[in-house]
């Protein structure tokens, strides 16, 4: 189901609790509104639809990618970059990485340990920023 865009600084600045099972649904819920608002969208956190668990989707082509309970393990190559939200308004300069090393949880509750690299880097760094309160 697609739902609105929380705007409501203080529920996305309170870090997000762990997903589980029974979140299964928010994160259906985060795809189906980050393809809706794809003109404009790369990557959602379930807090961005106002639900306070560490569920983000990123869309890097036409392939989308749900990580549940994402915790950036490493991270090397900084760099500046700006960046906007649809939770915010205005572009923001933030340090990035190039390069992370992420530990996730899919659809199936497996865990996987993944590199990731570049763009898709990139959004993720911002959507986890989101599950730990932090907005930029």
């Amino acid at each position: 189901m697609i739902k609105p865009i929380c705007r409501d600084t203080l529920l996305l600045s309170r870090p997000s609790q762990a997903a589980s099972a029974a979140d299964l649904p928010v994160a259906q819920d985060l795809l189906d509104t980050l393809r809706a608002n794809a003109d404009r969208c790369v990557g959602m956190a379930a807090n961005m639809i106002g639900v306070n668990r560490r569920i983000i989707a990123i869309s890097v082509g036409f392939a989308h990618l749900v990580l549940l309970n994402p915790e950036i393990l490493s991270r090397s190559g900084p760099y500046e970059a700006e960046e906007s939200c649809l939770s915010l308004s205005g572009q923001r300069h933030t340090t990035r990485y190039e390069t992370i090393e992420v530990k996730y949880q899919d659809e199936a509750l497996r865990w996987h340990t993944q590199t990731f690299t570049g763009f898709p880097a990139q959004i993720i760094q911002h959507e986890v920023d989101h599950c730990n309160g932090i907005l930029i």
